[in-house]
């Protein structure tokens, strides 16, 4: 059952990575990235707002009025620690042996000595986290970031993007070991948890893009690819919207 969801996942993603290949030579260009489809992506963009508003953003705001603030940055660690290996993977994709030795360092140190991963210990010493996805790992090759897109409940991404969120979606070996060991339910449940503790980090973000703009779909597009674009550079610390 599982392994036919994953396989009716990707199909959908190659169909729209597809529809969004074909159109590129009809786009238009916004910050150097074409969006060929952007009246799909804004019926998609705006079906993902209702969902926000209507489930995400009021279980986000639940999810911080209960928990206190010492316990979500312990979630977020935890998490954070998680994606060692996918993280880890990146960095040697890239030829980044520092980031590579840094990752190293925050697992071993976070995990010993900070209850598993709830405690940023290594943050602490100044080696602090940086996020590295596939799709950052394709730009660091020189792969553009292709036709913009908007996924379904994912939200904004690229046909590079895309691309790497399957790549690393499917190799995650935590991922790989709880379905290959019937604990699907646990991997499910790390979806959820992370689902929420990202939406409960943009809550005021998010709120004050919106609030500021007069095209939130044309502001959230822009801020998505300059962020991309800076983590690309390795300029995670830039100040810009952490967009998912």
């Amino acid at each position: 059952m599982v392994v036919k969801f994953t396989e009716n996942w990707r199909l959908a993603f190659a169909l729209v990575l597809s529809t969004g290949l074909l159109s590129a030579c009809a786009s238009s260009e916004y910050g150097g990235v074409s969006d060929p489809i952007e009246g799909v992506n804004r019926g998609i963009f705006k079906f993902n707002d209702a969902v926000d508003q209507a489930v995400l953003k009021p279980v986000a705001e639940g999810y911080r009025a209960v928990v206190p603030s010492p316990a979500r940055t312990g979630v977020r660690n935890a998490l954070r620690n998680l994606k060692t290996p996918t993280t880890l993977a990146n960095n040697l994709l890239q030829a980044d042996l520092t980031g590579a030795g840094d990752t190293l360092t925050r697992f071993f140190a976070n995990t010993l000595f900070g209850f598993g991963g709830l405690v940023d210990v290594a943050g602490m010493e100044g080696v602090n986290y940086r996020e590295e996805d596939f799709g950052q790992t394709l730009g660091v090759w020189g792969a553009g970031h292709g036709p913009y897109l908007v996924l379904p409940l994912l939200g904004p991404s690229s046909v590079r993007d895309t691309t790497g969120l399957l790549v690393d979606g499917y190799t995650d070996p935590v991922r790989l070991w709880l379905v290959n060991t019937d604990r699907e339910g646990w991997y499910y449940g790390r979806v959820v948890v992370t689902s929420v503790d990202k939406r409960e980090a943009l809550l005021d973000v998010l709120s004050d893009l919106k609030k500021n703009s007069v095209d939130y779909y044309a502001a959230m597009r822009s801020a998505y690819i300059q962020k991309r674009d800076a983590q690309v550079r390795g300029n995670d610390d830039a100040d810009l919207p952490d967009i998912p």
